[in-house]
């Protein structure tokens, strides 16, 4: 009993410990996140309203989504089609293949949205082909979806690629011996054992691909009502000067990424049993 004892922290290192941690928190997290909400509600509930439901700023919501909507599918397809490759087949290259995945994490967002200027800008690799074929990527959607896409690119793969080595191809195997084929081996098997790790991945990427700003910047333009998407027209108003506007739009990005948190901490609580048998098992 007295060994026990003598192991235990002492109080005061205790609370010291979890009083820095709440201090941390709260200056870089905390304070910041009131202070968005205080700025855009500064002038009234009403003009908060119409702020964040002018033409540009209605325009600017409507892009970031279908960004999302786009780009968010396909790097949920490719996580999974790379995390099936990477962890129930040996191949050359293997290696080189998990390195490329995680390229986006170690390369600026400026960068990346510099590379695809430099690919398919007017005067880049590409870009005089795809003038001739009436075909824009620079300063349009498409360009704001591919670089959106290759900063997002690695989250849902990161997610599921642990998960999948951790758990082996037995269960796979197995269902191939009963006669299963592929695809419903994928669905009646892989799938249903990395879902939670999958909606992990999929909630990251959606929240990152929200509020991108470096390299969407870059391949935007920043055409107001156009090419502007959430986080470009909070700076575009910023440097206007209309603050209060601008935390108004910013408040919708937090107000998603608490939603996010929220939904997150829901399912944990409703599933935490099965979530951890499948993310540790």
């Amino acid at each position: 009993m007295k060994q026990n004892q003598a192991r235990r922290d002492p109080p005061w290192l205790v609370a010291a410990l979890i009083a820095v941690g709440v201090a941390y928190l709260a200056i870089l997290l905390l304070l910041p996140l009131v202070t968005v909400f205080a700025e855009a509600l500064r002038r009234g509930f009403s003009y908060y309203l119409g702020a964040i439901r002018e033409h540009d700023a209605l325009a600017a919501m409507r892009l970031t989504l279908l960004v999302a909507a786009i780009a968010v599918p396909l790097n949920t397809v490719f996580g999974l089609a790379a995390a099936w490759t990477v962890t129930k087949f040996d191949f050359f290259g293997k290696s080189a293949l998990v390195t490329l995945i995680d390229i986006p994490f170690s390369i600026s967002p400026v960068i990346s949205g510099l590379v695809y200027v430099l690919l398919y800008g007017a005067n880049g690799w590409f870009g005089p082909l795809l003038d001739k074929l009436g075909i824009q990527v620079i300063f349009n959607v498409t360009g704001i979806v591919l670089a959106t896409t290759l900063v997002t690119l690695p989250f849902v793969a990161r997610e599921l690629i642990p998960l999948m080595q951790a758990q082996g191809s037995d269960e796979e195997a197995a269902a191939a011996t009963l006669g299963a084929g592929l695809w419903r081996t994928l669905f009646f098997v892989t799938l249903p054992n990395v879902k939670w790790a999958l909606m992990y991945g999929v909630l990251l990427c959606t929240a990152r691909s929200m509020g991108e700003f470096g390299a969407v910047a870059v391949v935007s333009g920043h055409i107001r009502g156009q090419t502007a998407t959430m986080p470009l027209h909070v700076e575009i108003l910023y440097n206007e000067y209309a603050y209060v506007a601008a935390f108004a739009v910013a408040s919708l990005l937090a107000l998603f990424a608490l939603v996010t948190l929220a939904v997150k901490t829901l399912l944990e609580a409703r599933f935490g049993d099965e979530l951890a048998a499948q993310r540790w098992r």
